[in-house]
């Protein structure tokens, strides 16, 4: 149950949002493919969040985070844990606004995405690969910096910042049927739904997960949140649980949550570099892979499909291991 207490953003959060961040990230485009189109059987639309400055969608929430704090707030600067792309995007946020930057990061983070932490000037302190190991390890960095908490995604600047990509890609698409990402905590999929909600109810929601780290899924159709501590996928973006926030999008607006294995996601994730001509993450591919494991319920449908990231370690590339 939410707690009543817990602050939900609305659709003005995120229009304010908009307007805070668009000096500091990219209106990206959006691609097709007429291969992808022919072998779904759908018309796929697919927002390049990998071309983001981090390579990732969520400088739009670290981004709205960070420029919504005061001067005093912000003298601490700020502070998270991430498997990555929002420690990445984080630390890019506050090097634009002159603040500090420290981030928790499991051990098995790819070297990319920690290479991008640094150069953007977060200090990273590293812990097991779990979410028991991640929280414990944040409480201390927190109490020692005093930076202000910018959760990865059950954070009501973080959702309303992550709504401003589908309120970009419903313009620049002029509507579709379904609109899809990938879901790990829900950040993303919370925006989306938030956004589309008020701006285009009648699309449904989809999002698409691991089938080893099914959490999402299996909390859905249960009805209340299931967590796994440290579930093992190659789609290393998508490893933690919902959260109250995220939670209430998901229980409200989701219209289902569908899986793919991850040889699936390996050959999607192929596909879509081959044919698309761009570089993504793995969990960037999973809705691909859902959709090509499910076309008869895409056909002849407006999809929409939102390319989380690209930040991969090009030597340690899934086909290769």
């Amino acid at each position: 149950m939410l707690d009543q207490e817990m602050y939900i953003p609305t659709f003005d959060d995120m229009l304010a949002a908009h307007e805070r961040i668009k000096p500091h990230i990219r209106r990206t485009p959006v691609r097709t493919s007429a291969y992808l189109n022919e072998l779904t059987g759908a018309e796929l639309f697919f927002k390049c969040e990998n071309f983001q400055e981090p390579g990732a969608f969520k400088v739009r929430g670290a981004t709205n985070a960070v420029f919504g704090l005061d001067d005093e707030q912000a003298k601490a600067g700020v502070a998270t844990h991430s498997s990555g792309n929002h420690a990445s995007c984080l630390s890019y946020a506050a090097m634009l606004r002159g603040i500090p930057c420290n981030v928790v990061m499991p051990k098995t983070a790819p070297q990319a995405k920690k290479d991008t932490v640094r150069r953007y000037g977060g200090v990273i302190t590293e812990c097991e690969p779990s979410t028991t190991s991640r929280e414990e390890t944040f409480a201390k960095v927190q109490e020692a910096t005093g930076g202000d908490f910018v959760h990865p995604y059950n954070d009501p600047r973080v959702i309303a910042g992550q709504g401003t990509c589908a309120r970009e890609f419903i313009e620049q698409t002029d509507g579709l049927d379904i609109a899809m990402a990938p879901i790990g905590g829900g950040g993303m999929i919370s925006g989306t739904c938030l956004t589309l909600s008020n701006m285009a109810p009648e699309t449904q929601i989809i999002a698409a997960e691991p089938e080893q780290a099914d959490d999402a899924m299996r909390s859905f159709k249960a009805g209340y949140i299931i967590a796994d501590d440290a579930p093992k996928t190659i789609a290393d973006g998508l490893l933690v649980p919902l959260k109250e926030r995220t939670w209430h999008f998901v229980s409200n607006h989701v219209t289902d949550i569908l899986t793919a294995s991850d040889a699936e996601i390996i050959d999607a994730m192929k596909l879509t570099w081959k044919h698309l001509r761009i570089v993504m993450e793995a969990s960037s591919a999973v809705p691909l892979a859902t959709i090509l494991k499910n076309k008869d319920r895409f056909a002849g449908k407006r999809v929409g499909i939102i390319i989380t990231g690209g930040n991969v370690d090009l030597d340690k590339l899934p086909w290769t291991l």
